[in-house]
């Protein structure tokens, strides 16, 4: 699988312990950075994982900052992009099940290197259910082109 994988300076060890595991595993990881843990912002490189899944380059993303919540609000505001925080394995496999999440956000604070194990393997190998699910899916996608999220009615 292609993934990305980013941080900031406050998630840059959980962020090279994700991609070394990655990597080990046999998936072709791109990390858009940071490449230090010199203080940088977490926008940009939110962002750039994002939108390397958003635009094919990459299936998905995993990103990572000090409580995971700022590159996890970023991503999601990249059109296409479901990203959750996910504190343990159980939320990141329901986020993938129903949501169909395709960026993982951690927490370098609250994660230790092997939760994130676990975590990052829920997140990979969870399929999406599709059923009502995807029309919840589609949903989210007419709130983000600007509609009201209601589903379609039938006259």
């Amino acid at each position: 699988m292609r993934i990305a994988v980013a941080s900031d300076h406050a998630g840059f060890d959980l962020k090279e312990h994700v991609r070394a595991s990655l990597e080990a595993a046999g998936h072709d990881v791109t990390d858009v950075g940071a490449h230090s843990a010199d203080s940088t912002d977490y926008p940009e490189y939110a962002a750039r994982a994002a939108r390397a899944v958003a635009g094919g380059a990459a299936d998905r993303a995993v990103v990572v900052c000090g409580s995971g919540n700022g590159v996890t609000i970023t991503a999601n505001k990249v059109g296409g992009i479901r990203a959750v925080n996910a504190h343990d394995a159980d939320e990141a496999s329901m986020a993938r099940r129903h949501n169909g999440i395709n960026v993982l956000g951690l927490s370098q604070a609250r994660i230790t290197a092997d939760a994130s194990d676990a975590i990052v393997a829920a997140f990979l190998d969870t399929a999406f259910e599709g059923g009502r699910h995807e029309r919840r899916i589609g949903e989210i996608a007419d709130v983000e082109a600007g509609g009201d999220g209601a589903p379609p009615t039938t006259p």
